[in-house]
């Protein structure tokens, strides 16, 4: 019953940036200092490659913070857990050109866009998850 409680917050949290997005208000408004959720959101970094020049590239990531939570148990294994991590939940694959390569170096270059993100589980095939 907690995850479908956290799904509907989650699905009313999206709805709600898409609405702020959709009168030409841009969701930066929110404040993030406070947010709860997951949510796309615009980043920019340098790609690099070995024997070309970086390029800035922005594109839609995924941010936010998700409830996470530890509570103790009598018997193994003495602790439940919940922990979610905000992650990608669709994305598209966009190849860009990077300039100035060296001869014999594949120009190409390919990262992946946040179509929608969600609280979910850190799943390594697709995040690089810490486990400290």
């Amino acid at each position: 019953m907690g995850s479908m409680k956290l799904s509907f917050v989650t699905l009313g949290v999206l709805l709600l940036l898409l609405l702020a997005g959709h009168g030409g208000t841009e969701t930066s408004a929110i404040d993030l200092r406070t947010f709860i959720g997951c949510a796309v959101r615009e980043f920019t970094f340098l790609a690099k490659k070995p024997g070309c020049k970086a390029l800035r590239i922005t594109t839609d990531a995924c941010w936010g913070r998700c409830e996470t939570w530890e509570r103790p148990l009598l018997e193994p294994p003495y602790i439940e857990s919940y922990h979610r991590v905000c992650t990608y939940n669709e994305t598209k694959l966009v190849t860009v050109m990077l300039p100035k390569c060296a001869p014999g170096v594949d120009p190409f270059y390919t990262y992946p866009v946040a179509i929608r993100c969600d609280c979910d589980f850190c799943s390594t095939a697709t995040t690089e998850c810490e486990t400290a």
